[in-house]
């Protein structure tokens, strides 16, 4: 009787389908009585004294989508769930400071993690067992989800001394801060050499990318590599780092066909993907070939660019103008299959000869390269440019045939932070490739987040169909930033940059630890978790505090203010000592070392941007990669006014006989003013 009841409920939904995220609403018809992360899930669980077991996944996560169906979709499970345990689903792509404080659990726990995470709780959110994705049958060694439900309860009942201890003990470690943090030091360019070292040592210099598989892109490691190269001109660096993103370009980790990476290889070629598609490694990827681009000048990587962009435009972006979170790996029930290809599937498309190039080129075969031998495309070497040609049609009559088939899912929330990693791509895409488009791509996402998602009591991380919630998380702040002052630096318009400096205010005062260095994962104004995190590894996205570091000197460098400045330095000498230990692990913090060390310079653009000689003036500039400078244009006028009240200095900096004028300073110590593009150039060499 008990089973026929959870099948009629398994029709009906449960408390998650209140919810906006894309992630709970998949587990709104579980017969699991699912709360979502909240105040009557937590008041239940000390009511009734029962242990939590907390959930936690995003929409496009493969594994997700197999324990539910495994387990939270079984009436059987369920019952056991619903009768020994408070059940709480949370999103951690809307609550990231949750997913990290019991992430860090688990690992402590059982020396790994990952996604689903599966915790347990008491019922004062203190944990005290845990692990990733439980089969559900015995299998690999590993207990079935219900052995481990049925042993979890028993403790609990039998052994809850034991098992509260254990909590107390394992919330205990996990709220002592890092020894390191302890003292601060100064920071010195042997960090940067430290980096590169450790870098060296884990580099694949055959396939590219560091360590084995799996291996995943690793894109702020690039972009500290890049910024080394142009510090030492040391050749390993920068060799790394092309070998790395050619082989990625090549591999089935770029999607030859429609644009945009992949999350990671399985592989150590890049041959085989993880098939979802992320917003943040579109963000990511788009930039640090941007910037390779501009140190190289190879059009093979301005492709990239473009293709990485015109994906997200295409599939990503929402008509108001924002960009969605993702789309899954899987379509019809299995991982890749809208990605991949049969050879007769290709012939029909392209008819046999134009079929035979491509199969040639991009490396398919009857026997394939996944399941079902069916082949994912990947080039066997860059073809030149009168084959290009020809690949370029094929791709484009492959693309409308896909187009057709059944689409992976898409997650279409609207996350603040990760809008501001993409404004801050497209508007340096825009900028480096002369293409309008992306900069006013980026333009109508910051309008939407700035419209939307900014309120009175903050900014906050989560807009979907209508409804925005929850309080910005550092990364928020620190990624919109960084987003907000790319945008400022590639249109020049000045209401860019008084948005950031509010928000960096808004930004300290929030999260700022009071006693040490750094800020806080977390609003001072949300509600305590067990513990308060703060993180400097740099994750599958840079940590919030290696972002804000690195964005508050730049913004302070640009606006002439020292007190932002200070603040990120002092973030950074107390980071030091374990920045020291474990460089590998924050490449974007090694960046911001690399930009306090300097040196750094202002450039000013004096003149009208409606006129060509500004715009020539803008476009040396904009070509170069220039990691340590920042820039503005001081326009006569509106705009001008604007931007004086944001940087008194530049009311000094005029176009001179009425031509645009090019000042390049150094702590507003200028030289010799220039008016012509291949002067500016000349002043440029070398710096950044």
């Amino acid at each position: 009787m008990r089973f026929a009841t959870l099948r009629i409920m398994a029709l009906q939904t449960n408390r998650l389908a209140r919810e906006k995220s894309p992630y709970l609403l998949q587990h709104a018809h579980n017969p699991v009585d699912w709360y979502p992360w909240g105040e009557e899930a937590f008041a239940k669980a000390r009511q009734e004294q029962k242990p939590i077991f907390l959930s936690i996944g995003y929409s496009t996560c493969h594994w997700c989508h197999v324990m539910e169906r495994e387990s939270f979709e079984k009436p059987e499970t369920a019952e056991l769930l619903n009768r020994w345990f408070v059940s709480i689903k949370v999103d951690r792509e809307e609550h990231p400071d949750v997913d990290h404080v019991y992430m860090q659990a688990v690992t402590a726990l059982t020396g790994r993690g990952g996604w689903p995470l599966s915790v347990f709780l008491t019922p004062e959110l203190k944990p005290f067992f845990g692990g990733t994705y439980f089969p559900p049958e015995r299998r690999w060694q590993m207990a079935s989800f219900r052995e481990v439900l049925t042993a979890v309860a028993q403790a609990w009942e039998q052994k809850r001394q034991e098992v509260t201890a254990s909590a107390e003990q394992l919330t205990t470690l996990l709220s002592q801060p890092p020894a390191e943090t302890a003292a601060t030091a100064p920071i010195t360019e042997e960090l940067l050499h430290m980096g590169f070292r450790q870098a060296e040592a884990m580099f694949d210099p055959v396939h590219g990318g560091f360590g084995d598989a799996p291996k995943f892109p690793r894109a702020h490691e690039l972009a500290f590599l890049l910024r080394y190269w142009v510090r030492t001109r040391q050749a390993q660096a920068l060799q790394m780092v092309t070998t790395t993103l050619d082989s990625m370009a090549q591999g089935g980790l770029y999607d030859h066909v429609g644009g945009g990476f992949h999350r990671y290889a399985t592989d150590a070629q890049w041959l085989v993907p993880h098939f979802e598609k992320m917003l943040y490694d579109q963000a990511l990827l788009a930039r640090v070939y941007v910037e390779a681009f501009q140190v190289t000048g190879r059009a093979d990587y301005a492709q990239v660019v473009r293709g990485t962009c015109e994906y997200v435009l295409r599939d990503l972006q929402a008509p108001e103008g924002a960009f969605y979170s993702a789309e899954d790996a899987d379509s019809e029930g299995e991982e890749g299959k809208f990605y991949v290809w049969t050879p007769s599937e290709i012939t029909a498309v392209l008819g046999p000869e134009e079929a035979a190039l491509f199969h040639q080129v991009y490396g398919v075969t009857e026997q394939g390269n996944f399941e079902h031998r069916t082949s994912i495309l990947h080039l066997q070497q860059p073809p030149d440019a009168s084959v290009e040609r020809r690949l370029a049609s094929a791709r484009r009559k492959l693309f409308d045939v896909r187009e057709r088939r059944v689409r992976p899912h898409r997650d279409d929330k609207v996350l603040t932070g990760w809008n501001g990693l993409m404004i801050a791509a497209l508007a340096r895409a825009g900028a480096a490739l002369e293409e309008p488009r992306y900069v006013a791509a980026a333009e109508r996402a910051a309008e939407f987040v700035l419209g939307a998602l900014v309120r009175e009591r903050g900014l906050l991380r989560r807009y979907r169909d209508g409804d925005a919630r929850y309080l910005g998380t550092l990364e928020d702040y620190a990624f919109l930033l960084d987003g907000l002052l790319a945008l400022y630096e590639a249109d020049f318009n000045p209401r860019w940059l008084a948005e950031a400096k509010r928000l960096a205010g808004e930004m300290d005062a929030r999260f700022r630890d009071p006693q040490e260095s750094g800020w806080f994962l977390r609003d001072r104004e949300e509600p305590a978790l067990i513990v308060r995190p703060k993180e400097i590894y740099d994750g599958a996205t840079p940590s919030g505090n290696s972002v804000a570091t690195l964005i508050l000197l730049r913004l302070g460098r640009l606006l002439g203010d020292d007190s932002l400045e200070a603040s990120a330095r002092k973030a950074l000498e107390g980071f030091s000592q374990a920045l020291a230990r474990a460089p590998y692990g924050s490449p974007w913090l090694l960046c911001a070392v690399d930009m306090a060390l300097g040196p750094a310079r202002e450039i000013i653009i004096a003149g009208d941007l409606a006129q060509a000689a500004t715009r020539a003036m803008v476009r040396a500039l904009h070509q170069r990669f220039l990691p340590r400078d920042v820039s503005a244009v001081h326009e006569v006028g509106r705009e001008g006014a604007a931007l004086e009240a944001l940087i008194p200095f530049v009311k000094q900096q005029q176009p001179l006989g009425g031509k645009a004028t090019a000042y390049v300073c150094e702590r507003f110590a200028c030289q010799a003013p220039v008016s012509k593009p291949e002067a500016l150039a000349k002043l440029l060499e070398g710096g950044g």
